[in-house]
């Protein structure tokens, strides 16, 4: 049956003994030996993969990028998939050449392999639309002995890359399950589930976060935006407040000293919807010291961290709030002292009634706190997810959309 989503699903395929194509997401933190150091992303997948188990199921997937120290094979992933399944998940040494097409040919109902690295075919990762991807070398072979395609991979559906768009073209196309979560589950944020809804915006990248906090308040999404990290930094700048020297450059070297000015425009447009720290921390040499906003001396510290005042301010918030959505950790949280922050927010955030964390470093600090299964939904995206918050539209789902219209227009 057809969902009235404007993408299609799993559910809404006939898929036994069908050879289905899924595009994962496998990029995982690898040691200098080759060894998985986090393998988040591969577990994320399970659900999709037995959902399929009467299927040929293809998987292709990315490690790293070419230049980087683990820009390896698909090799170890297939064999930590293979235990997270409990059945052999055969890893194929080519991408579409003669032994992969002869692979994908002779499987039987059920199996499961995965084919090397994408991003070892050079055109993998070249920024073009789905119809000039889907002429190329391996969408031609790989297509005729594909019936469907699915992506399932959120975290890197911000690029309209071969593998992500270019099946779309000619292949009926869905959506796996970790997808179709992430979809549902981040509109809850960017369309505002349960009221009130707060945003926490933090880490380095302000000038995505000021997109996503001008998206959500203009569009009703959220009803107060609270800012930590860097993000903070520049907005108290915005705000009149004499960060110190050492933090403007920090800034300037960034390239954001630009959304200073910025910020004064979003202050105004949204008075009293944005939250700016009432104190921080600085760091005096490895020692945390607390100052509020007020009182800020002369000298070169660093910010790197929000202050106490403000973790218990910020936490009251988010505890009467209804939906909460966090991106961006709120200080050094890598650094024992200027964790602090950090994790008191995430433990503030679970105590809603419907809570998400965006990808990247939050993500990575919740799954350290052991707060993965308190959250509501944990992205498995960085960039992907503070696009879609910030109302960009991703290459990957724009193609699910398209590709759902052509087939439902063909039945």
């Amino acid at each position: 049956m057809l969902t009235s989503r404007d993408y299609l699903t799993i559910d809404d395929f006939d898929v036994d003994g069908k050879t289905i194509l899924v595009r994962v997401d496998l990029n995982t933190p690898m040691d200098m030996d080759g060894n998985i150091l986090d393998d988040m992303r591969i577990k994320s997948h399970i659900p999709t993969i037995k959902d399929l188990e009467d299927a040929k199921v293809v998987l292709i997937a990315h490690q790293s990028r070419a230049g980087k120290s683990d820009f390896t094979t698909m090799k170890p992933h297939s064999q930590r998939m293979s235990q997270y399944l409990g059945k052999e998940v055969k890893y194929v040494d080519d991408i579409f050449g003669t032994y992969a097409r002869s692979s994908i040919a002779s499987m039987k109902k059920g199996d499961v392999i995965l084919l090397e690295n994408v991003r070892f075919y050079s055109e993998e990762s070249i920024n073009r639309p789905a119809s000039e991807h889907s002429t190329t070398h391996m969408v031609r072979k790989l297509s005729p002995l594909i019936d469907i395609f699915l992506n399932d991979a959120f975290a890197v559906s911000h690029r309209s890359h071969l593998s992500i768009t270019g099946f779309t073209e000619t292949l009926p196309t869905g959506a796996g399950r970790v997808m179709e979560k992430e979809i549902s589950s981040l509109d809850r944020g960017v369309k505002g589930g349960e009221r009130p809804c707060v945003f926490v915006l933090g880490g380095a990248k302000v000038d995505d976060s000021l997109t996503v906090a001008d998206n959500v308040l203009s569009n009703g999404g959220a009803d107060r935006v609270l800012v930590t990290g860097v993000v903070a930094n520049v907005m108290l700048a915005a705000s009149g407040v004499d960060i110190g020297s050492t933090n403007l450059k920090f800034i300037e070297s960034q390239g954001y000293t630009d959304q200073i000015e910025r910020g004064k425009g979003i202050l105004a447009k949204f008075n009293g919807k944005i939250g700016l720290p009432i104190d921080v921390a600085f760091n005096d040499g490895g020692k945390r010291v607390e100052v509020h906003v007020s009182e800020l001396p002369d000298g070169n510290l660093p910010i790197n961290d929000i202050g106490l005042e403000t973790i218990v301010s910020f936490s009251d918030e988010l505890k009467n709030a209804k939906t909460v959505v966090l991106n961006g950790p709120a200080g050094l949280s890598e650094v024992e002292p200027f964790a602090l922050g950090t994790h008191e927010i995430i433990k503030a955030a679970v105590q809603s009634e419907y809570s998400i964390a965006g990808g990247g470093h939050i993500s990575a600090e919740v799954r350290n706190l052991g707060y993965d299964e308190k959250f509501s939904h944990l992205s498995t995206g960085g960039g992907a997810c503070i696009d879609y918050l910030a109302g960009v539209e991703l290459p990957g789902i724009e193609a699910l959309k398209v590709a759902a219209t052509r087939y439902r227009l063909n039945r």
